[in-house]
């Protein structure tokens, strides 16, 4: 038995392909159509390396009716395989439908059906032991594979954008190398080299099909769902800190406060602003932490909302006023007249943003100017905020401007006096960017800084909110035998709320947990406001309310009163039933906001 060099090739590529279909089967695929016709491309090519085995097999013995079935045989291998291959390149160019698989099937079937009853020839190199056909079932699976290696050109050049270049590879190949072995078979027939080349394109597939295992997903899914749980945990400690260390900082705050209108011996008076600066300095933090931490688990949401404009800078301006304190700083403020006076977006989180640029300007500035400017650009329905705080301060080197927006960085040595995590920056930044908006620094170091927002926010032309009004003077007489309730479990943040309403001269009533509340609703007690503590020992203030609002004839206001301040929270309270919200540390603001609302009726 005389066995040629082809032979011997196909021998080879048969343990080749067959290893390395053991290997793709030895692991679990994703189940998806690009991975269920490379696994029919795979299978179908080891199917013809055993037929043409055979076929070289049969033509050494010479025997023609066995030769005939196995060269048919063949042919409709070579059909097949080159339809699978064009059902890859449709998937992968997003072309593929039923349609298109029924047409390729059909062609399938008819050409499968032609060269069984088209006539077979066949030759023997008697030379070189080579045996190969030139019948008309041969130059039909010619034409036919010429139609499918055109095709397939012409949607791997009409969908080039498409494919990517990674799954374009086998594609050129097997376009580059089926012409090559066209042009050798025509010019010498008796070397066929189809079928190794078919393997050789099978390997090349192997390296650039996305073949994902399932035992890798599942184990990426596994240590996803551990980085979350270790991530939720992380975020359910900060909360959980948060409110223990609110708890005892509405104590410091609120006693501070009140001790400013006390008559203090001017030593004292500037030690008591030490404290309140020192405790917003703390609070701040504690808020810069949360809000990293939502972020980070994508679990900060921009929630949107009508706002007056008018108001919103009004209030950023005293804040800002009030962090310059006593330092030689003028602040120039110039709002655009022609900016519209209610406005659609996320008011907490422009607020936020803003005045994180306006503290960092009064912390780091020691004296000259502040410039805060609000410009806008009107466009339809939208209105571009163009949003500059420049400062007269200490600046930043060039080098450290691409590091301003990275959490815990502190730029300068210089700088190491001034109070504060890093976090400030980093937030407004990522908060900039969940708003679709943009954030330019310019800077010369020992001459100041200006940073530029430029957000976009939508034109309310028909507002549901009423135009912003002054704030109601703030006289004690307005309050005066109004009666209010408080409950709280902790006896020092009764002490607080009791000292910081002691101007009103209100009859306050105090109770430390939810039952007794709610004894003295049933006991006909009749409050004009109820400020509720919701993280109680024994009953909750929402479990509290709950069963206030069943008690018949029950319709007194009631705001919760919590140090539990994380993202979403007011949102969620006031869903379940509360009227309003005041977050601990009480800010007297916020306090006067609540007490006008409820009580000047």
């Amino acid at each position: 038995m005389k066995f040629s060099l082809l032979f011997c090739s196909y021998i080879l590529s048969f343990f080749y392909i067959l290893f390395l279909i053991i290997i793709y089967f030895s692991k679990n695929r994703l189940d998806n159509l690009e991975n269920r016709i490379y696994k029919r491309l795979f299978i179908t090519n080891i199917i013809g390396i055993v037929i043409q085995l055979i076929c070289e097999i049969v033509s050494i013995l010479n025997i023609q009716i066995i030769l005939c079935i196995i060269t048919k045989l063949l042919l409709i291998y070579f059909i097949i395989w080159i339809a699978l291959f064009l059902l890859y390149v449709l998937e992968i160019s997003n072309t593929l439908n039923n349609k298109l698989k029924i047409t390729n099937l059909i062609i399938i079937i008819i050409s499968c059906f032609l060269i069984i009853i088209l006539p077979y020839k066949s030759y023997i190199d008697a030379n070189l032991g080579i045996y190969y056909t030139l019948g008309l079932d041969t130059k039909y699976t010619y034409l036919i594979s010429i139609i499918y290696i055109t095709i397939i050109s012409f949607i791997t050049l009409l969908k080039h954008t498409i494919i990517s270049s990674k799954k374009a590879i086998p594609i050129y190949l097997l376009i580059i190398f089926f012409i090559i072995a066209g042009l050798i078979q025509y010019r010498f027939p008796q070397i066929t080299i189809i079928v190794q080349i078919e393997t050789f394109i099978c390997l090349v597939m192997y390296f650039t099909i996305e073949n994902p295992d399932l035992k890798m997903i599942e184990e990426l899914n596994i240590a996803k769902d551990i980085a979350d749980k270790a991530n939720n945990a992380k975020t359910d400690f900060l909360s959980s800190m948060s409110h223990e260390i609110r708890t005892p900082l509405n104590a410091i705050v609120g006693f501070s406060e009140s001790l400013k209108e006390e008559e203090l011996p001017p030593k004292a008076k500037d030690e008591v602003d030490d404290i309140i600066s020192a405790s917003q300095t703390l609070l701040e933090i504690v808020n810069g932490i949360l809000d990293i931490s939502k972020i980070e688990a994508n679990k900060l949401e921009i929630v949107d909302c009508e706002y007056d404009t008018q108001s919103l800078f009004k209030e950023l301006v005293n804040l800002t006023k009030v962090r310059i304190g006593e330092k030689p700083i003028n602040l120039n403020v110039m709002i655009d007249e022609s900016l519209p006076p209610v406005l659609y977006g996320d008011y907490t989180r422009l607020k936020q943003i803003i005045l994180n640029l306006l503290t960092n300007a009064a912390k780091y500035t020691d004296k000259g100017q502040i410039d805060f400017t609000v410009n806008s650009v009107k466009s339809g329905d939208a209105c571009r905020l163009i949003i500059s705080v420049k400062d007269t301060g200490r600046g930043i080197k060039q080098e450290n401007i691409d590091k301003l927006f990275t959490k815990f960085e502190r730029l300068d040595e210089k700088n190491s006096t001034i109070e504060g995590t890093g976090l400030g920056l980093a937030i407004t930044k990522k908060l900039i960017n969940l708003m679709n908006g943009s954030i330019v620094v310019k800077s010369t170091y020992g001459e100041g800084s200006n940073f530029i927002v430029s957000l976009d926010q939508l034109i309310v032309k028909n507002p549901t909110i009423k135009k912003a009004e002054e704030i109601v003077n703030d006289n004690v007489n307005n309050y005066i035998g109004k009666r209010i309730l408080i409950v709280d479990d902790n006896e020092l943040n009764l002490k607080v709320a009791a000292r910081l309403l002691q101007p009103y001269e209100m009859n306050i009533d105090q109770i430390n947990n939810g039952d007794g509340a709610i004894d003295k609703i049933i006991n006909g007690n009749v409050y004009d406001l109820i400020l509720l503590d919701d993280m109680m020992p024994h009953k909750s203030g929402s479990e509290t309310l709950a069963e206030l609002k069943q008690i018949s004839g029950f319709n007194m206001p009631v705001v919760v009163l919590t140090a539990n301040a994380i993202e979403g929270m007011k949102q969620k309270y006031l869903d379940m039933g509360f009227d309003d919200y005041l977050a601990k540390p009480i800010a007297k603001e916020e306090l006067k906001r609540v007490l006008q609302k409820y009580l000047n009726k």
